[in-house]
């Protein structure tokens, strides 16, 4: 037997191994070559959408400070403007224009220009201008009153002259005539002037360089080592730009083909439409990558642009990865075409290993089924029925083991619950004869006295006469208590409580204290209600005045008998009966016990576990429920809930 297995595992071995290697061979490495390539492919669309984040990125902390400095400019420009047209007067606004830029250091300069003859003593021009300066590296301010010349219709004053709002203009300055003009690009916030009587008395313009501002975006730290930023305006005009031949002059679609540079022109209408996105565009006949933004507060667009030849460094990078890849997954292809030579024949091994087992009587192994339609396949198959087969002869004994000796172990909890039913009844039977027997013995007692003695005394008749009643009450109650905890009863009670009977809610109350206190005639028992004398509930009048007596008898009978208290209160749908004492109270571990049957928390105590368990099996049988207040802890405290409406 084993030298023939020997002999099969052997031509197996020898057939799969030269056909599997042939197969691998022939499928892995074109695979590999294929993944390989798209992966390679796959990487220039990951590393592009990088850069659009990174750029992104980039530009959104440039955005930032621009704006920064173009909020800051506008607050400024609110802060003096009121302070200008309450004080308008040559010397205050000097004042006013020096102390703008002297506190707000990203301020190139400010000029305070009113209307023509507001101040005689000037004549027609009076413009108020301050200009910081860079001496040695330090900042220094000049404040002059610039010559007369016609700034009536720059485009800084006359914008906001005609909008009679503010704004922001960009124009370049060409006028050095005091030396103390800004040169170059600027960038102002203008805004009109007002008198008392509503009328334009001049503009408040504050100026920012767009060349030192460029000189500062060009400082901020850039995603690649060529990008750059570019400002331009709604028009399309370079605001900023590295090539300062472009500035204001020229804009985005001069000496633009339409035919050939579709995508600069649609990047043009883009940013002066004020959208954001990114684009490939190719500008100067160098691809790049082009992230743009609007300006909050502006009709200007930020871009940042990137080239093609610093985004995809890395990808072309991995061309000199890609070679040594390929001679490595063709190696490693070889490894994987062997190793799963030697998988291939391992079921044979391992299915050799569990016959053995199986002979060797270990009937647990699993045989799993092979889709191979080959020897080996088939041969697995033939094994997997076999052990099929015969686990399921030994899992058919083992399951009329299991099912008798599951019902032996019920008949033996039967047989225990049988007895514990035996014993409960017993002592149950002891407990009730118990219970029966003192007051019996009682009333018998005192029944032959008052038959043997004649000649008693008024006191001593009113003594026993009392004692008899006490006893014709417990044993009443017993009685009573019995009948209702028998099936009968409690269909009977079902039947009882859909009576409608029209109860006063303070008169059963005070009913039911009443006969409390006749068997209890040292117990103060306290009445609180919420409810008028008039206030009544439909319900049974009987079952609702036996678990109220229940709930004042248990209150009576274990609290100190000095602080038993009756509340009623009620809701729109319910009535109320809170009875709550100080006594001993009752252990958390025996409060869900207490409305069970037949069950005592102390089996020495008087009772025969019945009262609770009726009172609350009466309330539901209205329509409401008995409940214990866990969250008292003085004593014990019931809550009887009852329906107002029986339904």
């Amino acid at each position: 037997m084993s030298r023939q297995s020997s002999s099969i595992l052997s031509t197996v071995t020898t057939h799969l191994s030269t056909r599997l290697s042939l197969d691998l061979l022939l499928l892995a490495t074109p695979l590999f070559v294929l993944v390989l390539g798209l992966l390679f492919l796959q990487s220039r669309h990951i590393i592009r959408n990088e850069a659009v984040g990174r750029a992104n990125s980039v530009l959104n902390a440039t955005l930032q400070r621009v704006f920064l400095n173009i909020s800051t400019t506008e607050t400024a420009n609110n802060a003096f403007r009121w302070q200008a047209e309450e004080w308008l007067h040559p010397d205050s606004l000097l004042a006013f224009s020096r102390r703008t830029v002297l506190l707000n250091a990203h301020i190139d300069g400010c000029a305070i220009s009113v209307e023509p003859d507001i101040f005689p003593q000037y004549g027609r021009y009076f413009s108020a201008y301050t200009i910081r300066k860079k001496n040695n590296g330090k900042d220094s301010l000049c404040t002059v009153v610039e010559e007369e010349y016609e700034y009536f219709d720059r485009i800084w004053y006359k914008t906001p002259h005609d909008l009679g709002k503010p704004c922001w203009t960009v124009y370049y300055d060409d006028i050095d005539s005091l030396d103390v003009a800004l040169d170059g690009l600027l960038a102002c916030y203008s805004a009109p002037l007002f008198d008392k009587q509503d009328r334009l008395v001049g503009i408040i313009s504050i100026d920012l360089s767009l060349l030192r501002l460029s000189k500062s975006i060009s400082e901020e730290e850039k995603p690649y080592p060529h990008s750059y930023f570019a400002l331009i305006g709604d028009d399309g005009r370079y605001l900023i730009h590295p090539d300062t031949t472009r500035l204001f002059k020229q804009t985005i679609f001069s000496d633009t083909d339409p035919r050939h540079h579709t995508d600069l022109i649609a990047l043009g209408h883009e940013m002066t439409a004020g959208n954001e996105g990114s684009m490939a565009v190719d500008i100067g006949g160098t691809p790049c990558l082009v992230c743009y933004k609007p300006l909050p507060g502006t009709n200007w667009s930020l871009a940042l642009v990137c080239p093609d030849d610093d985004v995809l460094a890395a990808y072309h990078r991995q061309a000199y990865i890609i070679a040594p890849l390929l001679i490595i997954g063709i190696i490693i292809i070889l490894l994987l075409c062997y190793r799963t030579v030697s998988q291939a024949i391992m079921p044979i091994n391992q299915l050799l290993d569990k016959t053995q087992s199986i002979i060797e009587g270990n009937t647990e192994v699993y045989i799993p089924r092979s889709k191979r339609e080959d020897a080996v396949g088939r041969l697995q198959n033939s094994f997997a029925t076999m052990l099929q087969s015969l686990n399921f002869h030994t899992g058919s004994v083992r399951y009329t083991t299991e099912r008798a000796k599951q019902q032996n172990e019920g008949l033996a909890h039967a047989t225990q619950l049988a007895e514990e039913a035996d014993r409960q009844k017993t002592a149950f039977i002891q407990n009730v004869s118990h219970q029966i027997r003192t007051p019996l013995n009682i009333i018998m007692g005192f029944t032959q006295i008052l038959k043997a003695q004649e000649g008693l005394s008024e006191e001593e008749m009113k003594v026993i006469t009392d004692t008899l009643q006490h006893n014709s009450s417990l044993l009443h109650r017993l009685v009573l208590m019995l009948f209702d905890s028998s099936e009968t009863a409690e269909t009977e009670e079902q039947e009882a409580a859909s009576k409608h009977d029209i109860i006063p809610c303070n008169e059963v109350a005070r009913e039911a204290i009443h006969y409390i206190n006749i068997n209890y005639p040292d117990v103060s028992i306290s009445l609180t209600t919420d409810t008028d004398d008039d206030f009544c509930i439909q319900s049974s009048r009987l079952y609702l005045m036996r678990s109220l007596r229940e709930i004042l008898y248990n209150a009576a009978k274990y609290s100190d008998g000095q602080h038993v208290k009756m509340t009623i209160s009620h809701t729109d749908t319910a009535v109320f009966f809170t009875v709550e004492d100080r006594g001993k109270g009752i252990a958390e571990a025996d409060r869900e016990r207490i409305f069970k049957f037949f069950a005592k928390v102390d089996d020495l105590s008087e009772g025969l576990g019945l009262g609770l368990p009726l009172s609350k099996r009466h309330a539901r049988n209205l329509g409401g429920n008995l409940t214990l207040d866990e969250g008292y802890h003085d004593g014990c405290r019931f809550v009887l809930e009852i329906p107002i409406h029986n339904s």
